[in-house]
């Protein structure tokens, strides 16, 4: 039996797609390359290798730019601060999201929104920003996993964001 031409082609495009797919729905957390290349079925170095033939870039390289691209929504609609921007999209680092932004879009995320707002509706609170997309969740763990904020203080009162209750 003779397997028609192109058929381990699609079965390279199918596997890779799972792995990009996978990228898709969990853009905002954070992953691993490894646990990434799985959902191809594939070494981490094959599947950069495959992964770059077939799309053009890495798959740090589309993460990030799927990553810019949220970015790029959230500073257009949401009245958060570019530092909860950063955080919401995956990054980890405020300067590695800056200088990523101004390398895909061509200006800094700050000059971005200056552009862009006042163009159409009033910016979403972002409290219902950060409800919407899960990210008071998000935000809290992430600082917890830093070991900055969003837990509680040494006398076990919540440290929680712009909080002005009292304990």
């Amino acid at each position: 039996m003779t397997t028609p031409p192109g058929t381990a082609h699609f079965a390279q495009l199918r596997q890779l797609r799972r792995a990009k797919d996978a990228m898709d729905r969990d853009w905002a957390e954070p992953l691993d390359l490894d646990a990434v290349a799985a959902h191809a079925g594939y070494s981490r170095y094959h599947f950069v290798r495959a992964f770059k033939a077939v799309y053009g870039q890495t798959p740090g390289q589309y993460l990030s730019r799927r990553r810019i691209e949220r970015a790029e929504e959230l500073l257009r609609t949401a009245d958060l601060t570019v530092t909860e921007i950063c955080t919401l999209v995956g990054f980890t680092s405020l300067g590695t999201f800056s200088t990523s932004f101004k390398k895909q879009t061509g200006m800094p995320p700050s000059d971005y929104r200056s552009r862009h707002v006042g163009r159409g509706a009033t910016l979403i609170p972002g409290c219902y920003a950060l409800l919407w997309s899960g990210g008071f969740k998000g935000l809290e763990q992430r600082a917890r996993d830093r070991g900055r904020g969003g837990g509680p203080d040494p006398e076990g009162r919540r440290q929680d964001r712009n909080s002005g209750e009292a304990p």
